[in-house]
């Protein structure tokens, strides 16, 4: 029941305990960041990014809802300081260092192409009913497996994939019907 943990379940006499939060979700943000920077950081980026989020989650603890999960706000700061990054980084690209190489052009347009299509994904999955937007969310962002996801949403392994398989076939057809992605 990861997913489930709300932020009251960290604090320890009202303070947040980061220490037990890094531990737990430092695998998680470390995966946030791979996925989403597509190989373009370095190491020292994605270290300075982790303890970054950890710190940015502490220092604004006594305004993060209780009630609410922490998953979200952990991913939520780590694509945030992960965008900075990226704007930084193509910052100190020069205009001729970017015209004199195809490689990093390649990999900027491809990180371009790669924003699209997560966000045409994102409108996509906006119009699915609550329970499909959950399992699509569970199984592809937060890389779940099919049994811990019947286990989270109290349905079988089988209406899971039933319902994957039906997310996939709708993705597929408003893709082909409206040309996007």
């Amino acid at each position: 029941m990861e997913s489930k943990e709300l932020i009251q379940d960290y604090k320890i006499n009202g303070v947040l305990n980061i220490e037990q939060i890094y531990n737990k979700f430092y695998n998680y943000v470390n995966k946030i960041i791979i996925n989403n920077s597509k190989g373009f950081l370095e190491d020292e980026d994605i270290e300075e990014i982790i303890s970054d989020t950890f710190l940015i989650l502490w220092k604004n603890s006594q305004k993060l809802d209780q009630n609410k999960y922490i998953k979200p706000y952990i991913a939520g700061i780590t694509k945030n300081l992960i965008r900075e990054k990226m704007r930084k980084k193509e910052k100190f690209l020069s205009i001729l260092d970017y015209e004199n190489s195809f490689e990093i052009k390649e990999s900027i347009d491809l990180i371009i192409e790669e924003r699209e299509k997560v966000n045409n994904l994102k409108e996509i999955i906006k119009k699915f009913n609550t329970k499909d937007k959950e399992i699509f969310e569970l199984y592809y962002y937060e890389a779940k497996k099919i049994k811990d996801i019947a286990i989270i949403l109290g349905i079988s392994e089988v209406t899971v994939k039933q319902r994957l398989y039906r997310i996939r076939k709708k993705i597929k057809k408003i893709i082909e019907k409206e040309g996007r992605i």
